[in-house]
């Protein structure tokens, strides 16, 4: 109306009309309305209380944030009489190398294992996480079971879409160790679902507040002294290995991997079983830690001969796992072994509990 007005004039009317200095507030979930998405919360749902029911292990996975180990200020504030003086800049080349985590949460045993390397997060490196996890702790807290549960989210090195990660899961854990494993991804956005976000990071978060993580093994020690009111316990590993980015998989190579993707939204890995491949007579020599490959011959008077063979292989799947020596009559260059097995077999207490394992 080409009058002047002062700033302190303009603000004054801007409050008394209900205006004030604001910043954006994120309450919109993306996708939210998707019609398959409660879907998929109550299918990892079942899936987890059907594991929970079986007594087999649940793991919840995923990477945590990246962290540049060096004399560089730490979100957060922590107990001290002067503040401690970091660099001024966050430059990668002062650093000693980028920490990457990627954990693994057993929702059981209320215990966490860090997967600490100075790599990419790439697909071969998520899967060794898991595999060290099934090497240190896994076969020795679950050594009767062979079936995991693999909660995650839909990105990252684990994501739903990305072939390396099922071809790796298949070659490194589940060929490797004999195991079967459905992997079942949250939603796209939704990772403060996975227990692991809640139950370990942030609790490892909260512990080197404030603390400049200036070597690995200060790293190290804030994540294995990690620990809860409700018992927590947390163990870390480093490897400096070097895991480049980039790996394609073909066509062929994806044919020959066990998978199953289950009836519940298989577009985007809801529900995905991948199982451990036969081995070819060449390579078991080179995996002593297999166990031998027993027949599951179908017997004509119902189920009690394949259910006794999976009973004896879970006998072999133990005493390996132990590292105990087998019976005699079970090695596999017995000549008399295969005959000892089908008489067992034939016995009628094999018929007297038809939901053995």
């Amino acid at each position: 109306i080409g009058q002047p007005v002062s700033p302190p004039t303009v603000g004054r009317l801007l409050k008394g009309l209900g205006y004030s200095l604001r910043v954006n507030a994120k309450k919109i979930e993306a996708a939210s309305n998707h019609p398959e998405r409660n879907q998929q919360f109550e299918y990892i749902a079942d899936q987890r209380a059907e594991f929970t029911r079986r007594q087999r292990p649940i793991l919840s996975i995923d990477s945590k944030k990246k962290e540049l180990v060096g004399n560089f200020k730490n979100t957060g504030q922590a107990w001290v009489c002067e503040p401690t003086a970091v660099n001024v800049h966050d430059f990668p080349g002062d650093a000693l190398g980028r920490a990457v985590p990627y954990g693994v949460y057993d929702l059981t045993n209320n215990r966490g294992f860090v997967y600490l390397g100075s790599s990419g997060d790439t697909p071969a490196f998520a899967a060794d996480a898991i595999a060290a996890w099934w090497q240190t702790e896994g076969q020795l807290t679950w050594p009767t079971d062979d079936h995991l549960l693999l909660p995650a989210d839909a990105g990252g090195s684990n994501s739903c879409r990305t072939r390396a990660w099922k071809e790796r899961l298949q070659v490194r854990v589940c060929d490797r160790f004999g195991l079967t494993v459905t992997v079942c991804h949250y939603p796209t956005g939704r990772s403060k679902w996975n227990p692991i976000e809640r139950r370990l990071f942030s609790h490892i978060s909260n512990n080197w507040a404030g603390v400049p993580l200036r070597t690995w093994d200060t790293l190290l020690a804030f994540i294995r002294g990690t620990t809860t009111a409700h018992g927590l316990a947390v163990h870390a590993i480093f490897d400096d290995g070097n895991y480049p980015t980039g790996q394609q998989v073909t066509d062929a190579e994806m044919a020959t991997l066990r998978i199953e993707p289950h009836a519940i939204c298989p577009q985007i890995g809801v529900g995905t079983g991948i199982a451990a491949r036969p081995l070819h007579r060449s390579r078991r020599a080179e995996l002593p830690h297999r166990a031998p490959a027993l027949r599951h011959d179908d017997s004509s008077d119902g189920y009690g001969c394949t259910i006794w063979t999976r009973g004896i292989q879970r006998v072999i799947n133990g005493c390996i796992r132990s590292q105990f020596t087998l019976p005699r009559w079970l090695r596999r260059d017995n000549p008399r072994r295969h005959r000892r097995l089908t008489s067992l077999r034939n016995r009628p207490i094999a018929r007297k509990f038809p939901g053995m394992p």
